[in-house]
């Protein structure tokens, strides 16, 4: 059993919903990330996104954009971020998933990134601009080294491509919460209870809601619904706010703990309940 399929094991026997924080990797550089995958993990983060900085992020708005060019201004690459999360698997357990774009994964080729990421100790790896038909061979060569492929869907997308993603998805399916990019926002789609319910009806693999959340009312909202939550430019806003690097891992850190309450039962009515995590 994989780390992800593992810790989704775990919540799901406690009553409560994953909280998966996201951060830029080498925003503001190499060394604050590692402690803030520190700090995240003791906040009770149980997944923990690093985004691969790349110079057209498509699927991000201008706060994640702003964060990947901090990134590649102070040196962050693909391979000095295996490295760093090399260091980090000597020291935690903690799920650890890369989120970025095709580009720099196919200039490590698809079998040297696989075997690189799980030499690592990668779990997981998102891919926002590669569907599962254009990316067969890196999505392939991932699961051979044991590295989970996280496919997305989106509030567009078919029941019947809802049952290709759920089928060939691994670790977690990976809803898209709006149609847009990433940015925090005041309010969750008015629908997205009823969205959220579609997805699992289809499914039994876990589903994480991202995109647009950026309050612990937001996740607790979420939690009532799905399986796990994931905020990203809420906390790369607190890390650009941040005066000093020991400010802003205080502050992700405070911050995620205050998401992580409210995935647990207290705060999620009926998570002990309702049979599937």
């Amino acid at each position: 059993m994989s780390r992800i399929a593992a810790r989704f094991a775990e919540l799901r026997a406690r009553g409560e919903r994953a909280l998966v924080p996201f951060v830029t990797a080498g925003d503001p550089d190499l060394g604050t990330t590692e402690a803030f995958v520190h700090a995240l993990e003791e906040a009770g983060a149980d997944v923990i996104e690093l985004g691969i900085p790349f110079s057209d992020p498509m699927a991000d708005g201008p706060t994640i954009q702003r964060a990947s060019q901090r990134a590649l201004a102070r040196g962050a690459t693909l391979r000095r971020i295996l490295e760093l999360v090399k260091r980090l698997r000597a020291r935690t357990e903690v799920p650890l998933v890369l989120m970025g774009y095709a580009n720099p994964f196919y200039a490590m080729g698809a079998r040297g990134f696989a075997e690189a990421a799980a030499e690592a100790g990668v779990d997981g790896v998102i891919v926002p601009d590669l569907p599962p038909e254009e990316g067969e061979d890196l999505y392939g060569e991932a699961a051979s080294a044991g590295v989970d492929g996280i496919l997305l869907a989106a509030p567009t997308t078919t029941d019947a491509r809802l049952r290709l993603l759920a089928e060939r998805t691994r670790g977690f399916l990976y809803y898209v919460s709006v149609t847009g990019v990433t940015r925090a926002r005041a309010e969750l789609a008015a629908d997205l209870a009823q969205a959220v319910a579609r997805v699992k009806a289809l499914t039994s693999t876990p589903v994480c809601v991202g995109f647009g959340v950026s309050t612990p009312a937001h996740v607790r909202e979420i939690a009532c619904v799905a399986d796990g939550v994931v905020v990203g430019s809420a906390l790369v806003e607190r890390i650009e706010a941040a005066a000093r690097p020991e400010e802003a891992v205080d502050a992700v850190g405070r911050f995620v703990a205050e998401l992580k309450a409210a995935t647990r039962p207290a705060a999620v009515p009926g998570a002990r309940t309702r049979g599937r995590a």
